[in-house]
């Protein structure tokens, strides 16, 4: 899985778009980078900015953004209704997929570390990467702001956690170097991904739409002496209103009236996903509104979102219904919208608000005319007649491990019709779980349909390296060998990954629905054929390798692989035989 992390520097400039379009450059300048939003404010005098890329990518971005911010603003000219303490205010690393937050914080103290000493400009650890638990909090690490420059630097309990080097001889007691003052200080952290959620309701009260909204969130309401709504407010000791906790911990929310729509909203900000997903904050609102009589008509989500969050979603309203979740991502996707009824106000395009599929489609969209399409992304009729062309690639290899993807398919078809065979309720999980097993194997597969292509690629490449010196020649026969490596070691990897489509096929010659055993016979001989042709593939660039002892090490593994395809297709089709 690709790793990818979204990175939303709040600039203390929002008036000036000279200013504001130098800082942006300096992001964009980064190859691997998307620039998602640009959102400037006159009033705060500050402009958020959103992008997200490739840890490196976004690293990389985020400090050029902060050291440009660090050129051409000015903090000690700085004002704005908005809290700030520098040119580069806040700066957090959220993860979107394929990276946990533990490691986005890792990230981001050496992202603060290297803005200290490259860059010049102090700063705080905060949030998840904060080294002192009360850094944590964002207002601990701000407050003073900027005015409290002299303070935070020259008092050690208020001094950041990463410091520009001095020279030698100096110091801040007497003065703060002209860079810092314009500068000043900037907070670096890591936070997981917020949604910005709406739920719509079938009512016009702001009233009722926030009583729904302090039902649910985390601070919840005012406890209160008698009557609920209008009764004094219960004190506690230090004079502070007791609060009953809302239902759902890590989300803040407000009830609304949007004169566009015509209705009221519950408005929700989802702090974490880990915490509160989706689906069940979506869940519990529908339940406090029907309490009050109040129904949730659908969902508005605001911004972007993390595919994970509608995947679990898809998931969760699938496995309510006691239906399989081995089903293909986009079918997955469908049922979270349908189910929380994201397409309510307007229709809901995933390639548009997904932020891996917009990753996705930029990096199409980028692309070079020249670019030739991925395999796995051509149609069945385009893939067969570009094997039929001259050219060596795609090939046997290739074809075998798109064989392996259809074995796993069939599989996986048997499995679904069998989890929502009438009769057989009691056993959907039973077969949800070999579908999802199917579905992994099948995204496996897919995968090396190109990588097996781009293998035989590489080899093509290092021919083509020069070889006027014994240099070059050298350097050109070390590349055509370990060229070749790779090239019998994808097919290996086909044929292992093939291999497992025998299990689930079986299951389904055994267990699943008898109307479709001949599919899982089916996927039997596909995956034979996987195997067999992957092993082919091995060999001939195994013949290749100077090194014998490894090239008589993958043979041997990819001829164990096919005695145990042959046995395994012969079991299976006995199976399906005796059923027919």
């Amino acid at each position: 899985m690709n790793q990818i992390i979204e990175c939303v520097p709040n600039f203390s400039e929002g008036r000036d778009m000279t200013i504001i379009r130098q800082i942006t450059d300096s992001i964009e300048s980064v190859d691997g980078v998307r620039l998602l939003n640009v959102d400037p404010g006159d009033a705060t005098n500050r402009t958020v900015v959103t992008f997200v890329g490739s840890p490196e990518a976004v690293c990389e971005a985020a400090f050029r953004g902060a050291k440009k911010a660090a050129e051409v603003i000015d903090m000690r000219r700085h004002h704005g209704a908005h809290p700030r303490m520098g040119a580069t205010d806040v700066l957090p690393l959220i993860p979107v997929s394929g990276i946990t937050l533990q490691e986005c914080a890792l990230l981001a103290r050496q992202l603060a570390e290297r803005m200290a000493c490259e860059a010049g400009i102090p700063c705080y650890a905060y949030e998840a990467s904060a080294f002192k638990p009360e850094r944590k909090n964002l207002a601990v690490c701000r407050a003073g702001e900027y005015e409290a420059l002299h303070e935070k630097l020259t008092n050690p309990d208020k001094c950041p956690d990463f410091m520009p080097p001095l020279p030698v001889g100096s110091g801040f007691a007497a003065t703060i170097p002209e860079s810092i003052q314009r500068c000043g200080c900037t907070a670096v952290g890591a936070r997981d991904f917020l949604i910005a959620v709406n739920f719509n309701l079938n009512t016009t009260s702001t009233r009722r739409a926030n009583a729904i909204a302090f039902d649910v969130r985390e601070k919840g309401r005012p406890k209160r002496e008698g009557n609920p709504i209008t009764g004094k407010p219960v004190l506690d000791t230090d004079g502070k209103p007791v609060m009953i906790p809302g239902t759902l911990k890590a989300t803040k929310a407000i009830g609304w009236y949007i004169d566009e729509y015509g209705i009221a909203q519950v408005s929700m900000n989802m702090t974490d996903l880990s915490v509160t997903p989706l689906h069940v904050a979506f869940d519990e609102v529908c339940r406090c509104a029907q309490l009050r009589g109040i129904r949730v008509t659908g969902t508005e989500i605001v911004g972007l979102v993390p595919k994970r969050a509608l995947i679990d979603a898809g998931r969760y309203f699938l496995e309510k219904q006691h239906r399989s979740t081995g089903i293909p991502e986009e079918d997955i996707i469908k049922i979270a919208i349908k189910s929380m009824g994201l397409d309510d106000l307007r229709p809901f395009n995933p390639r548009e608000k997904v932020i891996e599929y917009l990753l996705e489609d930029d990096g199409r969209s980028a692309a070079s005319p020249s670019t030739p399409l991925k395999l796995v992304d051509m149609t069945v009729k385009a893939f067969a007649h570009e094997t039929s062309r001259e050219s060596p690639a795609p090939g046997g290899g290739t074809v075998s491990a798109y064989m392996g993807a259809l074995a796993a398919a069939l599989g996986t078809m048997v499995a679904n019709l069998s989890s929502h065979k009438a009769g057989w309720d009691d056993r959907w999980k039973e077969f949800s779980d070999w579908a999802d097993r199917g579905q992994q194997l099948v995204s496996e597969l897919l995968a090396l349909v190109d990588e097996d292509t781009q293998a035989f690629n590489r080899i093509m490449t290092a021919f083509g390296m020069p070889k006027k010196t014994d240099e070059e020649r050298a350097a050109r026969s070390e590349a055509i060998q370990q060229a070749t490596l790779y090239a019998a070691q994808v097919p290996l990897h086909t044929m292992q990954a093939a291999s497992k489509a025998f299990d689930i096929c079986r299951a389904m010659a055994e267990q699943g629905n008898p109307a479709s055993v001949s599919d899982a016979g089916v996927g039997a001989l596909a995956a034979r054929a996987a195997v067999l042709g992957a092993g082919l593939n091995v060999k001939i660039n195994a013949a290749s390798l100077k090194d014998r002892a490894q090239a008589d090490a993958l043979i041997a593994q990819a001829d164990a692989l096919i005695a145990q395809a042959n046995q395994q297709e012969k079991e299976i089709l006995q199976i399906v035989e005796a059923k027919l």
